[in-house]
């Protein structure tokens, strides 16, 4: 008979394997770890912060909203209380500034991109080419800094407030006509196609980037859930907030619609994936996708694995969303009171966060998030 030696270990290892079952965790067990990669805790240092800091930990960061890898392997942050975007190198640890001189405003075009004054950047993205295009929420636009010359140009938005710019029986779609009501969220599927999220007129809206166009392709300006099903164009979209692409599918986060939904490209309808649209927290079980509750989801992004991860902000909670199983899971936070800083360097279920933002997942699992009112960039790895 084995000894009790060796069913103390067994017992240890099922009950483990359990713990990790409950989680969603699978595979092999691994301590995942949470760490702050940028950011000391400051929104900004006398005012003004000169690049060159060797660390970026060591740097201010103000209001950390997107977060995105770009193809040099760097990170990129949208900071919007100084209305900047910048660049961690991920090996050194250094960071600097790519675009923004620090004052709010609109102005800089055709110069360098570090001498233009921004408006609260709110997300950014890369094409093949490196060209590097950010929304500016407050400027309500859309703008671009060229991979070689670093010049800033805008792509679309004309600065100003409203609904414009799509086509009707008179003209064609123009993105110089443009408005846009405090735009969010951007996504890319290959150079041509920008995917806006349009939350201020309830709106998803697409720009042809070789032909200056731009159209709406989800929403017709209703404050209503959109119904599972029903095809996107010309019916309601409840405060569209984040955006992520894969194929001819385009991933919705709703703010306002405390849900997750995707959109198929290439028949125009929607599907709910989870979220019951009301305000809440709750994790679901395999099927049980709809039934689970969010509360302002601000960040969306799919991981290598092909789960969605949501940054749940007023939830102080990232999740984790399976969209084949319906399958929905807490994998940062102590949601959904558990607002502060903590948990660094430890398990990130007992991390807290503070209004968490947007959220960028790397090829070996570890995701990036926008720690905002704690003025930091987190990473957690699996």
């Amino acid at each position: 008979m084995p000894s009790r030696a060796f069913y103390g270990p067994c017992v240890l290892w099922a009950t483990l394997a359990i713990v990790a079952a409950l989680h969603g965790i699978h595979g092999p067990i691994a301590a995942a770890e949470i760490s702050t990669i940028a950011g000391n805790g400051q929104a900004s240092e006398r005012g003004a912060e000169p690049d060159g800091i060797p660390l970026a930990r060591s740097a201010a960061v103000g209001q950390p909203f997107g977060v995105e890898i770009g193809p040099d392997g760097a990170l990129y942050v949208t900071e919007v209380e100084n209305h900047r975007i910048r660049r961690v190198d991920l090996n050194s640890g250094r960071i600097e500034t790519v675009a923004g001189n620090g004052r709010k405003g609109y102005a800089g075009d055709g110069g360098p991109a570090t001498d233009a004054s921004l408006n609260e950047p709110y997300e950014v993205r890369f094409d093949s080419a490196g060209n590097m295009y950010f929304v500016e929420m407050q400027n309500h636009l859309i703008r671009r800094v060229d991979a070689k010359t670093r010049i800033i140009s805008t792509v679309a938005g004309t600065g100003e407030s409203g609904y414009a710019g799509d086509a009707d029986q008179t003209q064609p779609g123009d993105t110089k006509r443009a408005q846009f009501r405090q735009p969010h969220s951007i996504a890319l599927a290959g150079d041509r196609w920008l995917y806006v999220a349009d939350i201020g007129n309830h709106r998803i809206r697409r720009i042809d980037l070789e032909r200056g166009r731009i159209e709406t392709i989800a929403g017709n300006g209703e404050k209503r859930l959109p119904q599972d099903g029903a095809t996107a164009k010309h019916h309601p979209m409840l405060g569209p907030r984040a955006l992520a692409i894969d194929g001819d599918t385009l991933w919705i986060a709703l703010r306002e619609g405390h849900s997750i939904w995707s959109l198929d490209l290439a028949a125009g309808t929607l599907k709910h994936v989870a979220g019951s649209g009301k305000q809440g927290y709750r994790d679901a079980t395999v099927g049980q996708g709809k039934q689970a509750e969010f509360n302002g989801p601000k960040g969306i992004a799919l991981g290598p694995d092909k789960r969605l991860y949501v940054v749940d902000t007023e939830n102080q909670a990232i999740r984790r969303v399976d969209p084949k199983t319906g399958e929905v899971t807490t994998v940062a936070g102590t949601p959904p009171s558990g607002r502060g800083f903590a948990g660094d360097g430890g398990d990130p279920l007992r991390a807290r966060f503070d209004r968490p933002h947007g959220i960028a997942v790397a090829n070996d699992g570890t995701f990036y998030v926008g720690d905002t009112n704690n003025h930091r960039k987190r990473a957690v790895k699996p």
